[in-house]
């Protein structure tokens, strides 16, 4: 159902701060820590003694400990020692390439061999001064690809976030999808309308006029397996829309990184980057837990949809124009995995023989 050669985000450093964290990644369960040096590592979330989660157990001296007898585990998934007992012999379990990069810790679930670090997106704006971030986590039941439907039609806004975001030139300007390779976009330009809440409280945060018409923007692009990253904004009508200067308009970056727990399960990682008053950390919580808001509106209706098609699984769903960008998206993703199947095919040959 999804990918597994690729980087996905598994965490945010804070949450193997303090201990370490078990979290099921494309039905792997895996097991995060701080290793030797500080460097993060991932092993399977279990203790090849007596089959216990080795999440439940502790970091000593850059090794991880099992909570049941005290088995100790290094990064690549060896045994190193065990009170009173000789463990050096027993098999490793599995290690995952794991790479800290851009405030998260990116996993990667399939061929290790395959794995390089080139591959993570480059995300400009987690390392400018210029720039600020506030985001957070979801955990969804719903199939990852419902999550990248959702967010590649906004047309949903009007109707989900009617008290923030939403409003009913949203639905009344036709989008625009676009297929760069592997890259999907979709395109919503809005113009001489009134901003919605959101956004009338985005202007006062860059000190504009949050009363006079603007002209509004969505571009959702999408990036396999699953991230997708939404230029939105505002800008005083008139002044140029996407292209006005810095100081007529209220622009972020809308990050969403899905991260497939399950076939019917993900953990979704959230967040928004904006270039303006980044020094502003009282504007950066009020955007955060604004946004948090509008993406808990979505919660609801994601996991009443995932149930409502493992009730009906034969029931055809009906496809309109606005449905454009999702639809690109998951030939893109099917493309991937058709590609995936058929190169594991020599290898399981080559191991059966």
């Amino acid at each position: 159902m999804f990918p597994k050669n690729t980087w996905y985000v598994a965490c945010t450093p804070d949450e193997i701060e303090e201990k370490p964290l078990g979290r099921t990644v494309c039905n792997e369960q895996i097991v995060f820590f701080r290793a030797e040096g500080g460097q993060v590592a991932a092993v399977e979330d279990f203790c090849p003694h007596r089959g216990a989660p080795l999440s439940l157990g502790f970091v000593r001296d850059g090794q991880l400990v099992c909570g049941y007898h005290g088995l100790e585990m290094g990064c690549e998934g060896k045994c190193t020692s065990m009170p009173g007992q000789r463990v050096r012999g027993f098999p490793s379990i599995h290690a995952y390439p794991v790479v800290e990069r851009h405030g998260f810790i990116w996993v990667w679930p399939g061929d290790a061999e395959q794995a390089d670090p080139d591959q993570i997106p480059e995300l400009h704006w987690a390392n400018d001064p210029e720039w600020a971030y506030g985001g957070g986590l979801y955990h969804i039941n719903c199939d990852y690809r419902l999550m990248i439907d959702n967010l590649m039609d906004l047309t949903h806004e009007t109707y989900v976030h009617a008290s923030s975001i939403g409003q009913p030139e949203i639905e009344e300007s036709a989008p625009e999808t676009k297929v760069n390779g592997d890259e999907v976009l979709t395109i919503r330009h809005m113009e001489n309308i009134t901003a919605p809440p959101f956004w009338q409280a985005a202007l006062r945060g860059n000190n504009l006029a949050d009363d006079v018409p603007v002209d509004r923007w969505q571009i959702c692009r999408f990036t396999p397996p699953s991230h997708i990253l939404i230029d939105v904004g505002v800008a005083h009508a008139g002044k140029g829309g996407y292209d006005a200067p810095a100081d007529a308009k209220a622009s972020s970056i809308v990050v969403d990184f899905i991260t497939p727990e399950t076939d019917t399960s993900i953990w979704y990682f959230w967040g928004m980057a904006r270039n303006f008053n980044p020094q502003d950390e009282a504007l950066t919580e009020k955007i955060r837990e604004g946004q948090g808001q509008i993406f808990a509106e979505d919660l609801e209706m994601l996991e009443s949809q995932q149930r409502n098609l493992i009730r009906y699984p034969d029931r055809r769903l009906l496809m309109l124009n606005i449905d454009g960008g999702g639809v690109q998206a998951r030939r893109v993703i099917d493309r991937i995995l058709k590609a995936e199947a058929e190169n594991a095919q020599p290898q399981q040959a080559a191991t059966a023989s």
